[in-house]
């Protein structure tokens, strides 16, 4: 008999709104995901702690645990302290690093997990994969979706700009991304999934022509709608791969090397911008313009990093996914070849 449908693991609820984190207790209730409120919440420091304060107030059985940085020390505390009572969730709410934290200690105890952004920084706020240190250079993990996903749009505009900028640098980062994946199965013959290539993409594309407030609910609903499909275009790939290309592997390069100068989203927009023009692909002028119109970092001067800089991290960066093929691969320039590439870009972009 043949396959007639496929079933794709999801969040039970999502919701995207102003003073959204008001429906917490009753989802957890009403989902039967927590009758009783007994709750472990995991919060990072500024907004984070604050909130759990609010949260705390209808969930009085709730306890409070605090993260600092995206760390695997920090995840195996959380996890320590996970183990040293029962709760039927995890909730965690913070930016990313604290959702990664978060996540993956819950994926680790075998505790549901309900998201709560106070951010849009980056795609993980749905994703199955946390992005954690170890051992000085980060690392991508395997964990459970969230069940439950919530962004309060009045915490997201609370937030740092940058770290919005950053969000929309991670989601049209996705048109990059998708290009490598099609050159792979083009040189290579790779598998391609072909909804997980639909949802990336179309995330990409639902914000690189936007040209309205970057505060406003419209664009922030928006973008953070992205930020989820990019999440669940890895789920249905069961890996990072729809979302994560050449444009990542410098990015990671980039933490490796010079101690994450830029926030994870424009490090690889710039990545993005870096690769599209390496391929000489006609989106380029598009992403660019998206870029410009926000204010990301599109140039290495842009993240504080010189061409010279730039180039050790494009030379560098294969080796940080050695079973990704990319632009990068597939040219396989070596170290001066590079150089002129990147001195090519910069003079290109850096107006």
């Amino acid at each position: 008999m043949p396959l007639l449908a496929r079933t794709i693991a999801a969040p039970v609820a999502i919701e995207i709104s102003a003073g959204a984190v008001a429906g917490l207790q009753p989802l957890l209730a009403d989902g039967r995901i927590s009758s009783g409120g007994d709750v472990a919440i995991a919060v990072g420091p500024g907004q984070g702690e604050a909130l759990a304060e609010t949260v705390g107030e209808t969930l009085p059985k709730a306890e409070v645990f605090r993260v600092a940085g995206a760390s695997m020390d920090s995840a195996q505390e959380l996890i320590a302290s996970l183990r040293s009572s029962f709760y039927d969730a995890v909730v965690g709410i913070g930016g990313g690093k604290t959702l990664d934290v978060a996540k993956y200690a819950a994926s680790m105890v075998g505790l549901p997990f309900v998201a709560v952004a106070t951010n849009l920084s980056h795609d993980g706020i749905a994703s199955p994969v946390a992005s954690l240190e170890s051992h000085g250079r980060k690392g991508s993990f395997g964990v459970h979706i969230p069940i439950a996903v919530f962004v309060d749009l009045d915490l997201v505009r609370q937030s740092p700009a940058h770290h919005t900028r950053s969000g929309i640098g991670d989601a049209v980062s996705n048109l990059s991304a998708v290009a490598d994946w099609r050159l792979a199965a083009r040189e290579r013959g790779e598998a391609v999934d072909g909804l997980a290539m639909s949802l990336a993409r179309s995330a990409a594309e639902a914000v690189v022509n936007r040209r309205d407030d970057l505060d406003s609910d419209a664009f922030l609903t928006t973008l953070a709608e992205a930020l989820f499909l990019s999440g669940m275009a890895m789920s249905v790939a069961g890996s990072s791969r729809p979302c994560s290309g050449a444009c990542h592997e410098i990015s990671h390069a980039i933490d490796a090397l010079f101690a994450s100068p830029g926030l994870h989203g424009e490090q690889v927009a710039v990545g993005a911008l870096f690769a599209s023009y390496l391929r000489d692909d006609p989106l380029v002028e598009v992403l660019d313009a998206c870029l410009r119109s926000y204010g990301l970092p599109r140039v290495p001067g842009d993240l504080g990093l010189t061409r010279e800089q730039f180039a050790t991290a494009v030379h560098e960066a294969p080796g940080t996914r050695p079973d990704r093929y990319t632009i990068l691969e597939h040219l396989a320039l070596d170290a001066a070849e590079i150089r002129k590439r990147v001195d090519a870009f910069d003079e290109t972009f850096a107006v």
